[in-house]
């Protein structure tokens, strides 16, 4: 099973720069972990400047889980 941003089928990797639309700044990827169910899109964790992480669903920086074993 491989994270990979959905637009451009890049995997994603720890450190990538995300850019947040709201506030403008960059957030890094500080980790991820997959998928606890079949229903389920698992979680990606982002850091800011000042080192605060914040955790949110993969499909807010439009990526997607693939190669998944636990769906058809």
């Amino acid at each position: 099973m491989r994270l990979v941003y959905t637009e451009t089928g890049l995997p994603v990797k720890v450190g990538d720069k995300i850019m947040d639309d709201e506030s403008g700044l960059a957030l890094t990827v500080d980790f991820f972990r997959p998928p606890h169910k079949p229903a389920s899109s698992g979680k990606i964790s982002l850091r800011d400047d000042q080192g605060h992480c914040r955790e949110f669903y993969v499909g807010v920086i439009d990526a997607k889980w693939i190669e998944r074993e636990d769906q058809v």
